[in-house]
């Protein structure tokens, strides 16, 4: 069922550019339109402005318009598995939190998480109202 979505973020962990940390991670999001959008790390000599996989698979998707996502997988070493960290958890919260994770080594080797599992409690555009 997610076989597709982790291949296309396997296959976009090959233009990670990693100089420092050599972390490759790629990522690959599924619209509710049926639509894939990937993603790779990218690091700076400075660090901060560095992104993730996750937030550059999600950022390409929402700057051509689509906002509401069925899936993301992330895969970072091929022998272990790796999780989003806080700062994407979060990015990802922001566009649904029904949102299901797909934490992979590769098409055979996953775990399926929703987004609220990774992050519970979290603060999102419902939160927002008040303002």
């Amino acid at each position: 069922m997610y076989k597709k979505l982790i291949e296309k973020a396997v296959e976009a962990r090959k233009n990670a550019y990693v100089p420092y940390s050599k972390f490759i991670v790629g990522a690959a999001v599924k619209t509710k339109e049926g639509k894939y959008f990937t993603g790779c790390n990218i690091e700076s000599a400075s660090f901060t402005p560095t992104i993730c996989a996750e937030r550059t698979a999600i950022s390409k998707a929402v700057s051509e318009g689509y906002r509401e996502f069925e899936a993301i997988a992330v895969v970072g070493s091929l022998e272990d598995y790796t999780y989003p960290c806080g700062v994407c958890r979060q990015f990802i919260v922001e566009f649904g939190k029904n949102t299901k994770v797909i934490i992979a080594k590769n098409t055979e080797e996953y775990k399926v998480y929703k987004i609220s599992d990774l992050l519970p409690n979290s603060f999102g555009p419902e939160d927002m109202k008040d303002v």
